[in-house]
């Protein structure tokens, strides 16, 4: 190689050791006949000086040489002077001083400062994203990411699975998002869809005996994007013959509490994980990912508002809503403006608007005080334990809509209150999910996670009476700081079972076959019980990095929009592409 040593492996140890250093110009400061650069790959930065008196061919290409610009330095090391030691660098005691200079590439100025992580147009960022890559904290953020996939795959491989690929190109199935179709260009006017999850594959290597499967799995889905969400994203497939729910959820939890100290030492775990119903975390926290690194948990005043005078309460209640709230410690004293703020917050997550009221020392404030008389105002502050000087936030409406805007208004609060450790990570399992959706605009059941689940054994009586509504899948999520990062369920194997399920679901016996045809013959030939989990690597690597969004732990991700600015796609195709695959552009 061109370097003898990387740009952060230098210590006191290598004093006076002749080196070779290969990397880019992070800084340069010119003090005439001494010039110093800070060289900088992704090991870290060694700082080089070179003396015009000593070696002026070495000092002419750093006198020319720019930020970005590609060197090959030959020198020796050396101690630096006790006062001009950098604690904030791993190589700070040392220097290297440079006999020779090679200029390898220069650089124009680019459109991104590398030694500072800035405040850029994401836009920016994308289209030089080979410029931002070179930062420290995106550097470090992809250097995680393969030593959090490695510590899998050698955890996983020690206890006997196999990681095992599955196609690219594979038929459409049902995962609740848009597939992204690929023209046949040997089957004209047929189509393959790239996979939304490996989900029949990894099922079908069961039914091949192949007990123990792992895959770091690419999956892609035609969905609207959001920060926890991309087009393309990576899961950790996982799936196992001859077990129950117990022994997915003692794996994954194995796995997890293992992994976190092994990459990210600073972070702590709580184990063993709680496990909350999803009846539970939905009452409890307005959702079925909650954040249970702080507790401002959801009360149910319903009782309480009925008998009130405040018409917004009572006709809730009276429509078949409810209305509940949560305690903000400390917050009695807001402003209108911030007051105001809660109702935005609360709408953003479907409610009409928020209702407050301040605690003091005489009772409560508010405009909807003087809706509740004393005993009335009494059982509201008992209800949440308040104390003078909390605030007390209500939203009254439809319960899905009470549980959105309380879910939005406790994850501002936990925000503004620092309530939530950043070095915890809070897992969690949320199970016993609903089998079923009811889509309210079709007038049509439809399976709440995927058809392949099985129905939790104390419903299958309801299933065969198909009460569908009250049917819970043998389902099961893991949920860590507010996100959802693994789903999973026990599968069906039994082929009467899988069509009893398809037959409740919005699919004609035709396109169940078509679509689903293969999966039931192979229940025809000896399946294994079996059961599975996939949890998603790029929100892992996100909150191992302190990131809130994972396009900043992804190399290269698409914008919101879905389009990769550094290689501008999507393009159009030529006419020679389009008649190759048999296709026309038809414009509406």
């Amino acid at each position: 190689m061109l370097r003898t040593h990387t740009c952060g492996e230098l210590r006191a140890q290598h004093n006076g050791q002749a080196v070779t250093l290969t990397g880019w110009v992070n800084r340069r400061r010119d003090f005439g006949p001494l010039i110093f650069v800070d060289l900088r790959d992704r090991y870290g930065i060694t700082q080089v000086v070179v003396d015009q008196t000593i070696h002026p061919e070495a000092h002419a290409v750093l006198e020319q040489a720019r930020n970005e610009f590609v060197l090959e330095v030959v020198g020796s090391v050396r101690m630096r002077d006790e006062d001009k030691r950098n604690p904030n660098l791993e190589t700070g005691e040392i220097e290297v001083v440079a006999q020779t200079v090679e200029l390898l590439n220069a650089s124009k100025q680019p459109p991104l400062v590398v030694a500072r992580d800035g405040n850029e147009d994401e836009t920016l960022r994308l289209k030089y994203r080979y410029i931002d890559l070179r930062r420290a904290r995106m550097q470090r953020n992809i250097i995680l990411r393969h030593q959090t996939i490695k510590f899998i795959r050698d955890w996983l491989s020690e206890r006997g699975f196999l990681e095992i690929e599955t196609p690219m190109l594979m038929a459409s199935t049902p995962e609740g998002a848009r597939d992204y179709l690929v023209p046949s260009r040997l089957h004209p006017g047929e189509f393959y869809a790239l996979p939304q999850s490996p989900q029949q594959l990894k099922q079908l290597l069961m039914v091949a005996g192949f007990d123990k499967y792992f895959q770091i799995a690419r999956c892609m889905r035609d969905e609207d994007l959001r920060a926890d969400r991309q087009p393309e994203f990576t899961q950790l497939d996982i799936e196992m013959s001859f077990v129950e729910q117990e022994d997915v959820l003692r794996l994954v939890e194995d796995l997890m509490t293992a992994l976190v100290p092994a990459v990210t030492p600073h972070k702590r775990v709580i184990s063993p994980f709680p496990r909350l119903t999803y009846h539970e975390a939905m009452e409890r926290f307005g959702s079925d990912k909650p954040d249970l690194r702080y507790g401002m948990e959801l009360v149910d005043v319903s009782a309480i508002a009925a008998e009130s005078q405040f018409g917004v309460f009572t006709q809730a209640i009276a429509n078949g809503g409810q209305v509940k709230g949560i305690k903000a410690p400390g917050c009695g004293g807001y402003s209108r403006k911030q007051l105001d703020e809660l109702n935005v917050v609360a709408q953003a997550g479907g409610a009409k608007a928020a209702a407050t009221l301040a605690v003091e020392a005489e009772g409560v404030r508010g405009s909807i005080a003087k809706f509740f008389d004393a005993d009335q105002t009494a059982a509201l502050v008992q209800a949440f334990e308040a104390q003078p000087g909390d605030l007390l936030v209500f939203v009254a409406d439809r319960k899905d809509a009470v549980a959105g805007g309380l879910d939005k208004l406790r994850r501002e609060f936990g925000r503004r209150l620092n309530l939530a450790d950043p070095n915890l990570l809070a897992f969690g399992w949320v199970v016993d999910f609903p089998m079923f959706e009811y889509n309210a605009e079709t007038g049509i059941w439809d399976a709440n996670h995927h058809p392949f689940c099985m129905v939790n054994p104390e419903d299958v009586d309801k299933l065969n009476r198909n009460e569908l509504e009250g049917v819970r899948a043998a389902a099961y999520d893991l949920v860590c700081n507010g996100y959802e990062l693994a789903s999973g369920s026990v599968r069906i194997h039994d082929r009467a079972i899988q069509q009893r399920i398809f037959d409740r679901l919005p699919y004609t016996p035709e396109e169940i076959q078509r679509r689903f045809g293969h999966m039931l013959e192979a229940f025809e030939y000896g399946a294994p019980p079996h059961a599975g989990i996939a949890p998603g690597i790029d929100r892992i690597m996100a909150l191992l990095c302190d990131e809130e969004n994972i396009r900043e732990v992804i190399a290269f991700p698409k914008t919101q929009r879905v389009e990769d600015l550094m290689m501008n796609s999507p393009s159009p195709a030529t006419e020679k592409q389009l008649r190759e695959l048999h296709l026309r552009i038809v414009e509406e």
